[in-house]
């Protein structure tokens, strides 16, 4: 990936993630701008939104935003100057959520081997 695109990804994620804290209250979730990714003719971007919450609320979120993508990618283009302002579709993005159950696990089995090593030495004569 160029340079280029590498820089209008980022500003892209900044300004939307901005616009959301500033304008959107959602409710009982906390809603990020994780990553873009934008086409080579920079007409298309697909925005993934990290949602932390109920599911059906992050559903409704990734919705709401879809249905304001137009006031977005107008509001966008004032703020970012483009050619083409790409046509914005947002995407629920798990990863964060995939994260947080990874380090879970991993924090039960790290206790798991501590158990298992105190029970092992309790059991060893010396």
């Amino acid at each position: 990936m160029n340079n280029r695109l590498l820089r209008v990804r980022e500003l892209i994620q900044r300004e939307l993630g901005s616009m959301i804290v500033r304008d959107h209250q959602f409710t009982d979730v906390l809603v990020t701008i994780n990553d873009v990714e934008i086409t080579q003719d920079l007409k298309h971007a697909n925005v993934y939104v990290g949602v932390i919450g109920p599911e059906h609320k992050a559903q409704q979120a990734i919705d709401k935003l879809n249905r304001q993508h137009g006031d977005y990618q107008t509001r966008m283009a004032k703020r970012v100057v483009l050619k083409h302002t790409p046509h914005l579709h947002f995407k629920l993005d798990h990863s964060v959520e995939r994260g947080v159950r990874i380090t879970h696990i991993m924090s039960e089995i790290d206790q798991q081997l501590a158990e298992s090593e105190a029970h092992q030495a309790a059991e060893k004569p010396e």
